[in-house]
């Protein structure tokens, strides 16, 4: 009953990061712990989320911009691998009252970056990714924060979902290695992140649908609504 349950909110969740790039992790994260515990719901996420970024390299792999993925990779990558190493170390609530103040602040930020028409180059995105990828493996996911990150180096539609979603999916998978290393992936939360993951997979691909219909600008207003709501949940959950 528990997988029926975890299964067709992950086929949601799927649906949601397939259309905006993110937001899986906060339909199923709540779940998860209430089944698995704190502990395990992290490991269990993050193998899920590999699964549900590489539904989303399949759906728009044509539109994949390569120079952007490796850009950001170059330091996301490595800078994921220290996120994880650190991730006892620091209070959590100051990590999620810290990035619930960034995600409200880059919608006006995105707005205002847009009307002056600036664009990151691949140099901002090689600096930025550092940053965002040692953040990745400290919290469950920081995809509000890749979701400006790219969208303000000029990609809109599929063309970001499939770039963001190849940046994602190799940030993820040193974060999956890492923990690995450490002796905390038994084969019981790689079973369940699997099975987990494989319902993000198929809302992620089944999600294209919906995005090819999509404006450009129904969109972007799509995005700033989850970047409030992620920075307004993340500030709830600081302040509890």
């Amino acid at each position: 009953m528990r997988y029926l349950l975890v299964l067709s909110v992950g086929l949601l969740a799927g649906m949601l990061s397939g259309i905006v790039g993110t937001g899986s992790s906060m339909l199923l994260m709540p779940v998860l712990v209430a089944l698995f515990g704190p502990r395990h719901a992290v490991p269990i996420m993050a193998i899920a989320s590999i699964m549900g970024n590489f539904g989303k390299v399949l759906a728009w792999r044509r539109e994949i911009d390569w120079r952007a993925c490796g850009a950001y990779c170059a330091t996301a990558v490595p800078g994921a691998a220290l996120g994880v190493r650190t991730l006892l170390a620091l209070p959590p609530h100051t990590v999620e009252l810290a990035l619930g103040v960034f995600f409200i602040a880059m919608v006006p930020t995105r707005r205002w970056l847009a009307r002056r028409d600036f664009r990151f180059s691949l140099w901002h995105l090689a600096m930025i990714g550092g940053v965002v990828g040692f953040l990745t493996g400290i919290v469950v996911s920081t995809g509000p924060i890749t979701v400006p990150v790219f969208m303000s180096y000029g990609l809109v539609k599929g063309a970001f979902l499939a770039t963001e979603a190849a940046g994602s999916l190799a940030v993820y998978g040193a974060k999956v290695a890492t923990f690995n290393h450490f002796g905390a992936l038994p084969l019981a939360i790689v079973a369940n992140g699997l099975i987990i993951g494989s319902s993000l997979m198929v809302g992620s691909y089944a999600a294209r649908h919906v995005v090819v219909r999509m404006s450009p600008a129904t969109f972007k207003l799509v995005v700033d609504g989850l970047m409030l709501s992620s920075g307004l949940s993340l500030l709830w959950e600081a302040a509890r």
